[in-house]
């Protein structure tokens, strides 16, 4: 009879977890890890603050994270988990725990992706804890919950296979970041600093604002564009569809229906995750639409790789004139405005039909756009391949995940 491996927690780590209270937060020093933080096996140090050195010290008392230790939390956000990576300074923040591996019986890689399976979420589902403000997971009964733990070889074979994958995965954003990152860039020199290559004689190829080319003030946007250049709304360039939430109870996640898509939680990197569908669709965005979360946080965006329904939490848009590319950085260069706002302690709640329709920008020549077009597009082009080879990367790793858990496949 195959050995079914099942240990626990405590059988393979000590359970610690951080003071329960916050320091002050500064601008930079050793890190004050956040929950938020953990997110899908991964550790975004974007999202976590920083403290003082003595801080530090009060704060360390109990632990120092240190490299391969496992990262969870154990109120809210109840699931996520990421490893400790090397190099860097760090202590526990609120609400989140560390499990401190034996080395000698497993591999942190292992315990991280057997932590995600989904064997070891219904484990913790089953032992969650619902309080009236949060929901939690008790830490002095973790060191009991199962886990299947196979002999350190298989461990590592198993989790070689898994992270193979997640580095393909990881790549691609990486590369789709950089992309975005010079088209935005482009947008940024072209329409907002007004740079652009002027081809015009006199210009010769040169930046056009900062070699002097001719600017003219506009009323409308308070100041000066590029001579030859105009103001209009987004109305005027884009086609506009405000979503409408059908009837909750056409609602279901059998995949009767239409694909449904209710906000910005249904995002993902570019394309969103399809949850639900309905078989009474109201409003309707097109394959290749842009969809713009019109509620906090405003401005979040993904494209629509299918027809689908979208909820109230959604606008759809797509270019008048064909130029999706321009029109998808338009809508990047305003979401920059909507964060400035923000953080400025204007809150964006949401945003109405006739605000959306009426935003205002300076609108390029016809030339000039046809130019940018045919540069973004061949940079979406390579997003979008990747974006869709993650998917597909990513449904591999959650369909291989399951049976390399619990033994019903094997590495050889």
């Amino acid at each position: 009879m195959k050995p079914n491996y099942i240990t626990t927690i405590g059988g393979i780590a000590d359970v610690y977890d951080g003071p329960h209270a916050t320091p002050k937060k500064l601008e930079k020093g050793p890190y004050f890890l956040s929950i938020s933080s953990l997110e899908k096996g991964r550790l975004d140090l974007n999202k976590s603050a920083f403290l003082s050195e003595a801080d530090f010290k009060k704060w360390t008392k109990r632990v120092t994270p240190k490299e391969g230790d496992l990262l969870f939390s154990y109120e809210t956000r109840l699931g996520e988990a990421a490893l400790m990576p090397s190099g860097i300074r760090a202590c526990l923040g609120r609400r989140m725990g560390l499990l401190r591996l034996n080395r000698e019986k497993v591999t942190p890689e292992y315990v991280l992706y057997a932590y995600l399976s989904p064997a070891f979420q219904q484990t913790i589902k089953a032992n969650t804890i619902t309080g009236a403000t949060v929901d939690r997971i008790a830490l002095n009964e973790l060191p009991s919950f199962p886990i299947r733990i196979p002999p350190i070889e298989e461990q590592k074979k198993v989790a070689k296979l898994l992270s193979e994958i997640d580095k393909k995965i990881e790549l691609n954003n990486r590369i789709n970041a950089e992309l975005e990152a010079m088209a935005k860039t482009l947008y940024d020199y072209w329409f907002v600093q007004f740079d652009f290559p002027d081809d015009s004689p006199q210009g010769q190829g040169k930046p056009y604002k900062t070699s002097g080319g001719k600017m003219v003030f506009n009323p409308t946007l308070k100041r000066e564009i590029p001579e030859g250049w105009s103001d209009k709304t987004l109305s005027e360039i884009a086609n506009i569809t405000m979503g409408q939430s059908p009837e909750g109870s056409s609602y279901n996640d059998e995949g009767v229906g239409t694909i449904f898509y209710q906000g910005s939680t249904d995002f993902g990197w570019l394309f969103p995750t399809t949850r639900q569908y309905t078989t009474a669709p109201s409003r309707m965005a097109k394959k290749g639409d842009i969809l713009l979360s019109v509620r906090a946080p405003v401005g979040d965006m993904n494209i629509a790789n299918t027809d689908c329904c979208i909820g109230r939490g959604l606008a759809a848009l797509n270019s008048k004139t064909g130029s999706d590319g321009f029109l998808f950085y338009v809508m990047k260069y305003f979401k920059q405005i909507f964060d400035r706002r923000n953080s400025e302690g204007t809150t964006f709640g949401s945003i109405t039909k006739n605000d959306l329709h009426s935003l205002t920008l300076a609108y390029p020549t016809s030339d000039l756009l046809k130019k940018y077009d045919e540069i973004v597009t061949n940079y979406n082009k390579m997003i979008f391949e990747r974006s869709l080879e993650n998917r597909e990367l990513i449904a591999l790793r959650d369909w291989l995940l399951p049976m390399l858990m619990n033994g019903q496949v094997t590495v050889e």
